[in-house]
């Protein structure tokens, strides 16, 4: 009885000791050095020298963007392109946005608005006759006001067998069939649904006639020489595409592969690179593709029914000067921070499911205007 107590002590001291050093040691990222005394080029270098560092304790693979006052001042990559880590990442490395991909859609709406395809007060049951929520507008879709359930992850796995693979169509398909209840009536309040920009996307395609890929590649991406961004799902004609770069776990040491509902695009799907980033970022001040009113209408705080404002635009999350948005979907994690009035812009891709992303941000975050002056 004595022996197996002190083995259960023993398995018990042991399991104790590991979630203590995951916890308090391993999962902590090495600080950033004192900046306030150093110049900016010192600065960057010191920045650089901690990322190399994250890389080399397997704590951030992935690629870095520093803009300053409109001036690049960092754009770099740090390590492998998938698990076996036999190719580098390069500034043309294309990772999967996740949810910075609805900033995108967004755009995408936006220049159907330009060319008086659409409009942002629009009903979606203009477009879709049976959409089972009558008062909903395009603006709400955009400013996740809209009240639509969250629901069509739930409803594809609930009918799986059925569905092969799942589309924008397929999983408007399912809300008009299901219907489930709306959570609340439109611009009550605000509510984060990957949903809404799912019946985004699918509106793009109804209004373009085209597929959603076809129309970001050669009505944005294209114009905008964005050569290193596409859309790619499990629909898309190519099953790979150059520069791909392919979400791993680190700690399982394999790649990520999509499931069946990753035929879907609007919330997702979208992959860029830090040197499109660089395009992208210039973009949201002025372009030849969107009128500086219909751009400006991105990062208005939406008014709601009881007159306070939201802080959700068209794909951006707004704070004072400040917009930005974060992803993270199959191993991918990625946010863009923008400072509007001064031009400064931080963007962070990583594709190795890194527990240590937000750690990242937070210690980016502490030393503020020493790094990239938000």
């Amino acid at each position: 009885m004595k022996i197996f107590l002190y083995i259960l002590l023993g398995v018990i001291l042991i399991i104790t000791g590991f979630f203590t050093w995951f916890f308090m040691f391993y999962l902590k990222v090495p600080k950033l050095p004192d900046l306030s005394m150093k110049s900016e080029t010192e600065k960057i270098v010191s920045i650089d020298n901690w990322f190399q560092k994250l890389e080399k304790e397997k704590k951030f693979n992935g690629a870095v963007l520093i803009i300053n006052k409109g001036k690049i001042q960092l754009k770099k990559t740090y390590g492998f392109t998938n698990f076996l880590k036999k190719e580098h990442l390069t500034i043309h490395s294309s990772f999967r946005l996740a949810s910075v991909s609805k900033q995108f859609t967004a755009a995408g709406i936006m220049l159907l608005k330009e060319q008086k395809a659409i409009d942002f007060n629009d009903l979606i049951s203009k477009y879709i006759p049976d959409f089972p929520y009558e008062n909903v507008t395009v603006r709400h879709l955009l400013n996740q006001t809209s009240g639509i359930p969250d629901k069509y992850l739930d409803l594809a796995e609930k009918n799986k067998e059925e569905i092969g693979v799942l589309t924008n169509k397929k999983a408007v398909k399912l809300l008009i069939d299901n219907k489930p209840k709306i959570n609340f009536i439109p611009i009550e309040k605000y509510e984060y649904s990957n949903t809404n920009y799912i019946i985004l996307g699918y509106l793009i395609e109804i209004i373009s006639k085209q597929s959603f890929e076809n129309f970001m590649k050669e009505e944005l991406f294209e114009p905008l020489k964005m050569y290193d961004t596409r859309v790619w799902n499990l629909i898309s004609k190519d099953k790979t595409f150059p520069n791909k770069t392919n979400s791993f776990d680190r700690f399982e040491k394999k790649d990520l592969k999509p499931s069946f509902v990753d035929g879907v695009a609007g919330d997702g799907g979208i992959f860029s690179s830090i040197n499109d980033m660089v395009i992208w970022d210039k973009f949201w001040y002025s372009n030849e593709l969107i009128s500086p009113n219909n751009l400006r209408q991105a990062f208005e705080k939406p008014k709601l029914k009881d007159g306070k404002l939201s802080n959700y635009g068209f794909g951006w999350i707004i704070n004072k000067d400040m917009v930005w948005h974060n992803g993270q979907w199959l191993g991918a994690n990625t946010v863009i921070m923008r400072n509007i009035k001064n031009k400064n812009c931080l963007v962070i891709l990583d594709n190795s499911s890194n527990v240590f992303f937000d750690k990242i941000i937070e210690e980016l975050n502490t030393i503020g205007n020493k790094v990239y002056k938000q």
